[in-house]
């Protein structure tokens, strides 16, 4: 697989990811604001008994840092 196509594969999971985050935060009311769902997501990834793929351990980090403004 290219770099490209990996590229393209990362970005759909995290945008499968942010979707997720901001459709459970809409169900239980609260408004999605950015830092709020950098702070689920990083909550979530802290949580080593739930076993998830590589792209979606690295979709939730690289989205933590992007909108937390921190690098990886």
């Amino acid at each position: 697989m290219g770099k490209q196509a990996k590229d393209e594969e990362l970005y759909q999971e995290m945008c499968r990811v942010v979707g997720k985050v901001v459709l459970e935060m809409r169900d239980l009311g609260q408004e999605p604001r950015h830092i709020v769902i950098a702070g689920v997501l990083r909550t979530s990834l802290a949580n080593q008994k739930i076993k998830r793929s590589e792209l979606t351990t690295k979709a939730m980090a690289t989205v933590v840092s992007a909108l937390s403004g921190v690098e990886n």
